[in-house]
């Protein structure tokens, strides 16, 4: 049998005979690493990290069984541990459950079909607890896929959703019928694209549960769904948007993430302007070429302390208190960015402004 397919055991035991007898007897059932004593054990752990049985004698020099399944518990958690004992106290063996985690022990002298039979189960118990923490890793990651759906639903769709109130605002002081009828119209045109956005998100999150969908980019489809849901924005609160688009050859990226990243960026960039400013703006420009994208995003905002600068990207972490938001929007970016292999940079001064460069290259 191919000894990479064969369970990777480990037995330690401070006396050489033992150790021969072992290994003669289990060689072709299992792929049989031995040790005499526990530092060459952790070597070869280290050496071995697929090793998932490891059956020990309670009785070795300087440590014993329980204490070395004990010590190596936290760095090597996975592998099943198996007690081998000459002796029948029974408060040993509670101990040694209690404190190493131990599966099963066997008395000396042992019987083959005994051993066998303990390293199947155990093996079989290690299949299990594996398979178990590969489900949850997976249920945490669709639960935290969710939870940016959510987020999205509401924190970084209210910005466009601001903006119409501000137009309904604007439309009960208008007074010519030409005037409202263009109002209605941006009103109408928004709505309709922050629902494709919304049902985008939905589909995204919920059928792909957070898989990239790599096609290819046209970055001036990606500028005119921006500049739908922010030119309205850029009107009422009196913010100069620059736009600018330069695409030179084909880009292959996940459209999603790239529009979750730049909506992010210019719902803060409008959302944290200095109210008493005079010539506030907003900046957005994309080029690419040479198999990158760069999306920059400048603004003449309230910025960012210096202080601050390293938290910016952290879940919850707000630095203005004076503006409605919940602290996700730049931990999504950050987190956009590193499913696409994106990188972000970010310079800002307070009462100056705030300029984010993000670099993504094409797949």
């Amino acid at each position: 049998m191919d000894t990479s397919k064969k369970i990777k055991i480990l037995y330690i035991d401070d006396e050489p005979n033992n150790l021969v007898s072992f290994k003669a007897s289990f060689r072709f059932d299992y792929n049989v690493f031995i040790a005499n004593n526990t530092d060459e054990a952790i070597k070869r752990l280290e050496e071995n990290p697929d090793i998932s049985v490891i059956l020990s004698d309670q009785r070795m020099p300087g440590m014993t069984g329980v204490e070395f399944f004990e010590e190596i518990r936290t760095e090597f958690p996975n592998p099943i541990r198996i007690l081998i004992t000459g002796y029948t106290d029974i408060e040993s063996v509670i101990s040694a459950i209690n404190r190493g985690h131990v599966f099963r022990y066997i008395k000396k002298p042992w019987e083959e079909a005994d051993v066998k039979s303990a390293i199947d189960e155990a093996h079989k118990f290690y299949i299990t607890t594996n398979m178990l923490a590969v489900k949850n890793e997976e249920l945490q990651k669709a639960y935290e896929e969710l939870d940016k759906f959510a987020y999205s639903a509401t924190h970084d769709m209210r910005g466009p959703i601001l903006s119409v109130l501000g137009i309904i605002d604007l439309t009960k002081n208008a007074e010519e019928m030409g005037e409202i009828k263009e109002m209605v119209g941006m009103m109408e045109n928004a709505m309709l694209k922050l629902d494709n956005y919304i049902q985008n998100l939905h589909d995204h999150y919920s059928i792909r549960r957070g898989e990239l969908n790599i096609t290819e980019i046209d970055f001036d489809n990606v500028m005119k769904d921006m500049s739908d849901l922010y030119d309205i924005t850029s009107r009422v609160k009196n913010v100069r948007f620059e736009k600018s688009v330069q695409q030179n050859g084909k880009f292959r990226g996940d459209d999603i993430s790239i529009k979750i990243i730049a909506n992010n960026l210019l719902s803060n960039a409008f959302k944290y302007q200095r109210k008493d400013a005079d010539d506030k703006f907003v900046s957005f420009s994309i080029i690419s070429e040479n198999n990158q994208a760069v999306i920059i995003v400048e603004d003449n905002g309230i910025g960012i302390p210096e202080k601050n600068l390293n938290d910016v990207f952290t879940m919850f972490f707000r630095g203005a208190n004076d503006e409605i938001g919940s602290g996700f929007g730049l931990y999504n970016v950050k987190d956009a960015l590193n499913k696409i292999n994106g990188k972000i940079e970010v310079s800002s001064s307070e009462d100056i402004g705030s300029k984010f460069i993000v670099t993504i290259p094409s797949k």
